[in-house]
């Protein structure tokens, strides 16, 4: 039996339903708020969407509009995604594009953790600030610019071949940006290099979170700074870390087009043709409009699945997840 105190609880503790209307009423400037962020995102992330069409037809441009010729054109179905897969291109820009990518997480995902933990450790503001201000800048550069000084340093009076001469580790110049070997890394330490500070942000965020008791107490305890590194500040990170990668593994096969693009040539094509450049190259340069649309959605709906997987896997392992 329920006794008074129970009952009177439960009455308290039930919250009277609200209709649509009535919810919208009371939190109408909220609402207000919301409209251009649902406006640009229906413009601009669903709207495009209906292009997606073009991967199943033969879509040629003529005099029409962009909408009449695309919904006139002949519908072929998969052809074009089957042309992509049984070409010859497919396993080398899959390639590429994995290699790329893989090589650069390998690198970019840890160093903002790295560099987060670094920046927290310093004790004098004035220095912290600089380091942070340093390290955030090359995130800013184009990736013209970044790219003019990664073929600078590396060219063969450059920097890094002098550096290499100085310390006799070669006797001869290497051709970094001619060879294909080496493209890949160049691409992830670029990548790095410029990400890296920028990406630290949140993680110093999440740091900044973290109760400063537990730091002093792990001081009187004995800790030293390596051990309150690992027991307190990586736990706590852990939620981040969690996130972020799941959604630098979604990107798995957006291998960036501006790097490859500007540092890639016709003697590193072989290594430097992604996804994205061969896209672009089909679509714009060639006119394969439909073509270069199926590749596209290919590489959406991969990603998409990879999200899938991985916010499953982390969600089962770990309890935390993406959503």
């Amino acid at each position: 039996m329920q006794t008074s105190v129970q009952l009177q609880k439960k009455k308290q503790l039930k919250i009277p339903r609200r209709n649509i209307w009535s919810t919208f009423k009371s939190q109408k400037f909220l609402f207000l708020m919301m409209l251009p962020g649902i406006i640009w995102a229906l413009l601009f992330a669903y709207a495009p969407m209906a292009g997606l069409y073009m991967a199943f037809v033969n879509y040629q441009p003529t005099l029409g509009g962009f909408w009449s010729n695309l919904f006139s054109s002949e519908f072929v179905g998969l052809e074009w995604f089957r042309y992509f897969f049984t070409n010859g291109d497919f396993y080398i820009i899959m390639r590429n594009t994995l290699a790329s990518t893989l090589i650069t997480l390998l690198f970019s995902f840890p160093m903002p953790i790295i560099i987060a933990i670094a920046i927290n450790e310093i004790k004098n503001a004035k220095f912290k600030k600089t380091v942070q201000t340093a390290s955030y800048l090359p995130y800013f550069i184009s990736w013209v610019i970044a790219a003019n000084i990664i073929v600078t340093l590396l060219a063969s009076d450059g920097v890094i071949n002098a550096l290499l001469k100085f310390l006799n580790i070669t006797d001869e110049s290497i051709l970094f940006l001619q060879e294909g070997k080496y493209f890949w890394w160049i691409v992830a330490i670029g990548n790095t290099w410029k990400d890296m500070g920028y990406s630290s942000i949140m993680y110093l965020a999440a740091i900044s979170s973290i109760n400063p008791e537990l730091y002093e107490a792990a001081k009187v305890d004995g800790a030293n700074r390596f051990r309150r590194i690992r027991y307190i500040t990586l736990p706590h990170l852990k939620p981040t870390i969690v996130i972020l990668l799941i959604l630098a593994l979604g990107g798995i096969l957006n291998a960036g087009f501006d790097q490859h693009f500007l540092l890639g040539n016709e003697l590193t094509k072989e290594y430097s043709d992604v996804l994205s450049t061969y896209t672009f190259r089909y679509g714009i340069q060639n006119g394969m409009f439909s073509y270069a649309s199926a590749v596209g959605m290919f590489s959406s709906v991969v990603a998409f699945i990879i999200v899938l997987i991985v916010n499953f896997t982390a969600k089962k392992v770990n309890g935390q997840s993406l959503f």
